[in-house]
Order: C-alpha cells, then structure tokens, then sequence
C-alpha cells in the first residue's frame, strides 16, 4: 500500500473483525526506528513466539492469552518509512521527523478508510508507547485537524524533554537507588534542574548519581542487566533520548518471551514474508526490529500543547507508566500531567486486576487519566500482560479502571 505523495509503502497488520469487537485501535511502537511488529510479537499481539527446536530452528506461534486482540481489532504501523517491512523507492524519505511521521501516518489512515469504508463507523483510538508518546499526539492532532471523527488516544513514555529529563533523580531516590545524602546534596547543587545542569558542581552530582546507577537495567530496574559493567547511553549522558540502537541494547533482558534474534529469523524467512504479505528483503530490505537506515530528527518540541489542545477539545486521554521504568520515569510523566493544570476529579488511588493492586491512577479533568502499572518496565503489555488487557479493556468500554 503506497503513502500518498511520498512515495513509501508500509506494511499493515489487521486482524479480521470478531461480531464482539467494537474499537479500533492503530499501534504506533518504540524509539525512532523500531518496528510495531515488536508489540505484535512481544507484547499484545494474537501471538507470541516458541523457540524453535533444535536451536536455529523457525520458531513456533502459539495463542496469547492476554492479547488485545480479544477486544479490538487493531492495526500495527511501521512508521516512519524504512522501519521495519516499511520501505520508499525514494531514500530520501529515510531523511524525517515528528512532523513528516504524522503527516504521513495521518495520510496512510485516510487511504486506508477509503480502501475500507464499512469501518468508518466504528469508534477510533490511537496508541502507542515509547517514544510514541511524540507519534501519537501529533498524529491525533493532524486526524482531528482533518475531521470531526472520534478520536482517542492513550500511550506511555516520551512527551516533554525538561519533564522526562528531570525525572531520572527523583526516581532514583524514590527507589533507593541513591543515598538521602546525595539527593540532598544533588538537589542543592542543580536546584531542581538535573535536565540542564548550570553549574560544574551539578554535573559532578550527576556524575555520581550516574555512577550509583550505572550497573541496572534502564528499562526495568527488576530486571538483570546484560549491557556490560559500563553503562551505555544512560539517561544522564543523553537526557533527551538513547539512540535507535541503544534503545534496545540497554533493555535486553532474560525476560519470559525469546530474545529479538527470534523475531529476525522468522520475519526474514522466505516464506514467512510470503505468508505475512510482506515484500521480500530484496525489495524492502531486511526486517530489523530497530533500523539504523533512517536519519531522524525530533521536530515538534514539547507534547503538553498538543494534549491540552486535545483534551481542552473533548478527546479521552490514558497515560500510563511502567512504575519500574527508568528510561523514562513515571514521575516525569506524573509531573507533566499535573502541570496541565487540571482539576483532579479521581483523586490518586489504586487500581485492581485480578483482586490484586496493580498499580495507581489519577484522573483530571477534561477525561485526562495517569496511571501506573506496578511492577512494570518500560514495555508494559510485555511485562505486565493480565494487568495491561484489564485496563484496556475498561477503557475502550469506558468502565471504571
């Protein structure tokens, strides 16, 4: 399927309508560069992986209990043009942004409905996580811009550079990663600005709150680390945000699915990109589950404008945060969803899955929600699958979380 006027085809994954299934759901995944299929496979998708038998093997699929598929059909977008099975004639496409991203996403949708029109009806949400948390926003913004259709959207993670940036240290103290003193003394010294440290004391602060750290896995803090004794990309050497590669690299862990070297074998086997619809490398390139081929610049700057347009507007926002994640900490998320301003209207509480707490919200105004899902790291539908298809669920059926 071809993106108007850009030239760039994207792979699509649509799970078939179920007479049960009401919502709509259009998954936007990762860091710049990172492929949605990861969420298919890892995380909500219809199914996970089995390692194959003997090693090196095509692994098997098996049904995903906790799959989001059971209540909304969803479509999973690479995005922008040369993630994953994404790929233009054209490279200079491979050159992008946040703006281009939506403009082409938005555009990808209104084809798509033109293709499918008898869809047009069904209620409508975008989603993502991870750096997402840019995608998702600006993509709504352009959908709402164009027309007067239902929209809403919920995502986790990146949103507002001072916000994320300042998180890590309160976060870090929070858990007891770091001494009372050296917080008191980091505090002092940056006056509240771990983000853009003024002073060479500050910095030298940040250097021994990054050394305390150096040793855990960013993306879960629960998690073993296997990214080595010296720490890659760390949140205070590069505030803003790790590197496509990077991204991954400090989240590998032991975690219950196979590692990503599954997902490369099955997705780059002939007849898997058969199967799947999906071109051949020779045509698109290799699947990588987070590309370098693209040149990505950040260009919409702070995402609390466009969530106080969308929600000024009517439109239902959820924000949730693994509560485990220090890549980007819920606190900054925390923090930058009160400082929208709003009236808090569910005052912070627990929230139950399976007659247990798993986790805490806050609702706002203006049907703005933050919620946290306890336990979790940065990937929540992988790490956390019962409690993530139980808040989902309420929410596309506007119960009570």
């Amino acid at each position: 399927m071809k993106l108007m006027e850009r030239n760039c085809s994207i792979t699509l994954f649509f799970l078939k309508e179920i007479p049960r299934m009401i919502q709509w759901f259009c998954g936007l995944m990762a860091a710049p560069g990172c492929s949605s299929f990861d969420g298919f496979v890892y995380e909500h998708g219809p199914f996970n992986f089995e390692k194959g038998k003997p090693k090196g093997n095509l692994p098997k699929l098996h049904l995903n209990p906790y799959s989001w598929s059971k209540v909304s059909n969803i479509i999973y977008l690479d995005s922008p043009a040369g993630v994953g099975f994404s790929y233009s004639a054209n490279e200079s496409d491979y050159i992008t942004g946040d703006l281009i991203t939506a403009s082409d996403s938005h555009k990808f949708l209104l084809k798509w409905f033109e293709l499918y029109p008898e869809f047009l009806s069904n209620p409508f949400f975008i989603s993502g996580e991870s750096y997402a948390g840019i995608y998702v926003p600006t993509l709504a913004h352009e959908v709402v811009k164009d027309t007067a259709c239902r929209v809403t959207w919920w995502e986790m993670e990146f949103t507002d550079d001072e916000f994320d940036g300042n998180a890590l240290v309160t976060f870090a103290h929070g858990m007891g990663l770091i001494s009372d003193d050296l917080f008191e003394e980091v505090t002092a010294d940056c006056h509240g600005n771990f983000y853009n440290p003024a002073s060479e004391n500050c910095v030298n602060k940040l250097e021994k709150v990054d050394r305390d750290i150096a040793g855990l896995n960013v993306y879960d803090i629960l998690e073993p680390c296997y990214h080595g004794t010296v720490a890659e990309d760390t949140i205070i050497d590069n505030p803003k945000l790790p590197s496509a590669s990077g991204f991954r690299k400090l989240g590998e862990t032991e975690r219950p699915l196979p590692d990503d070297e599954i997902a490369t074998l099955w997705l780059n086997t002939v007849s898997v990109r058969k199967a799947i619809h999906a071109e051949q490398e020779s045509v698109s390139g290799r699947w990588d589950l987070c590309t370098d081929r693209i040149l990505f610049t950040p260009d919409s700057g702070s995402m609390i404008k466009y969530h106080t347009n969308l929600t000024s507007r009517g439109y239902r926002a959820l924000i949730y945060s693994g509560d485990h994640d220090m890549g980007v900490p819920y606190t900054g998320t925390e923090a930058w969803t009160r400082s929208v301003g709003y009236k808090i209207v569910d005052e912070w509480r627990p929230w139950t899955s399976n007659g247990q707490v798993a986790g805490y919200l806050q609702g706002y105004d203006n049907n703005l929600t933050f919620l946290t899902v306890k336990g979790s790291g940065h990937t929540v539908p992988e790490y956390k699958p019962r409690e993530s298809l139980d808040f989902y669920s309420r929410w596309l059926e506007g119960k009570r979380i």
